[in-house]
């Protein structure tokens, strides 16, 4: 991994041409086809639980009255989904530990 605290697909890449010595291209193939489904799959409405990691959930919020702080204005706010991740237990539990 790089010296910021960001995980790239890069990263992902150069991990598996390490440890599975995959090459690079085949790597970043791979990788990108991972997170191609795991998009397709959220796009189409699908929830993705990925065991051992977590679950990305797909939540439709409905429509609300918000506030605008500067003015105190009162503005519809339309509803829309949104993608919440969930950590799973063991996941949770590894970084409780680091």
């Amino acid at each position: 991994m790089t010296s910021s605290a960001t995980l790239t697909r890069a990263d992902l890449a150069e991990t598996l041409n390490r440890q599975i010595g995959l090459s690079r291209s085949d790597s970043a193939s791979m990788v990108e086809s991972i997170l191609g489904k795991l998009c397709t799959a959220l796009a189409e409405g699908e929830n993705v639980k990925i065991s051992g990691f977590g679950t990305f959930v797909l939540r439709d919020k409905n429509e609300r009255v918000g506030r605008n702080p500067k003015t105190g204005v009162e503005v519809p706010i339309e509803p829309r989904r949104v993608l919440t991740f969930r950590a799973s237990q063991s996941m949770r539990e590894r970084i409780a530990r680091a």
